[in-house]
């Protein structure tokens, strides 16, 4: 049974006129008749009464004509649904992001544009270290990921596109020895206690602060190991010893905590979105443009004004 042959009977039971239906239909009267009787054949059943001067349907296609307008109703609304996905404008998008991104500019005003803009499209949002983002990301679990640097090579699966550059911010007790400077190189570490995230858990941090670190001469010292940024900075406050974080972190406003940036150009950590690098996914692709193009505004927002001459 196709779809064809129930536009025409459909059109034949609302006009209750083979000449009229087929005009409506666009085609000749005897293949309009031709095919009502191809479908009642193929369901084996009369549908429709017909005399010389009238057509009048059966209580069989009464009953029929229900379905066959429902059928062809949700038929159409497959269409309209596929067309609307093809768009972006509808389905589902599954993203992952850091502890650290919630507490950026670009997060919430990216997530929020997106959902203005494409209001039926359902956010699925994950919090999730880099590294396990990668995977998922791979393993098509997530369809994009808001994730640091992960000191580990990026496989070629993997397209990565960065939002921001933001300092790596030095937390200590507010009574820290360092806590008068206005930043602080990395070789002034060497004999701190250092609180981290966990190796296992996967978070690029951990080993960008490692290499910077080795890079000024020393290995860090773990004294605690945390899973969770808030935990971090409460041990700071406790004075179990110092961390690093990104910028971001500084929202949180912990008695006996202060911050102060890290000294040097490499002393800064990056936010990626990740996606697949062949992916061809409209939903994804529209995230990212208003992805990029809220990096930029917020670029240009921190940019120092330039004076006329």
């Amino acid at each position: 049974m196709e779809l064809r042959h129930l536009r025409y009977f459909v059109t034949v039971a609302e006009e209750l006129h083979f000449t009229r239906a087929a005009e409506r239909l666009h085609i000749g009267q005897p293949p309009l008749s031709q095919q009502i009787q191809a479908l009642e054949q193929e369901i084996g059943v009369q549908l429709l009464e017909r005399s010389k001067r009238w057509v009048r349907l059966t209580p069989a296609g009464k009953s029929f004509l229900e379905d066959a307008r429902k059928i062809l109703a949700l038929s159409e609304q497959a269409g309209q649904t596929a067309r609307r996905a093809g768009r972006g404008e509808i389905g589902e998008l599954r993203i992952g992001f850091t502890p650290s991104t919630p507490f950026t500019e670009i997060f919430p005003a990216v997530i929020n544009l997106f959902r203005t803009e494409f209001p039926q499209v359902t956010l699925g949002l994950r919090e999730m270290p880099t590294m396990r983002q990668l995977a998922a990301i791979e393993e098509r679990q997530l369809d994009l990921g808001f994730i640091r640097p992960t000191e580990v090579e990026v496989g070629k699966t993997i397209s990565l596109t960065v939002l921001s550059s933001d300092p790596l911010m030095l937390v200590m007790p507010a009574k820290h020895r360092l806590a008068g400077h206005k930043s602080v190189p990395f070789e002034e570490l060497a004999a701190e206690s250092f609180i981290m995230y966990p190796h296992q858990v996967g978070t690029g941090l951990s080993r960008q602060v490692q290499r910077l670190c080795r890079e000024a001469g020393f290995e860090p010292r773990i004294a605690q190991e945390a899973q969770e940024a808030s935990t971090i900075i409460g041990l700071v406050a406790a004075g179990c010893g110092i961390s690093i974080l990104p910028e971001s972190f500084r929202k949180i406003r912990l008695e006996g905590v202060t911050y102060r940036p890290m000294a040097g150009k490499s002393s800064r950590t990056a936010l990626m979105l990740a996606t697949l690098a062949a992916e061809n996914n409209v939903i994804t692709d529209a995230f990212l443009r208003l992805a990029a193009s809220v990096a930029d505004q917020g670029r240009a927002a921190h940019e120092p004004a330039v004076s006329g001459s």
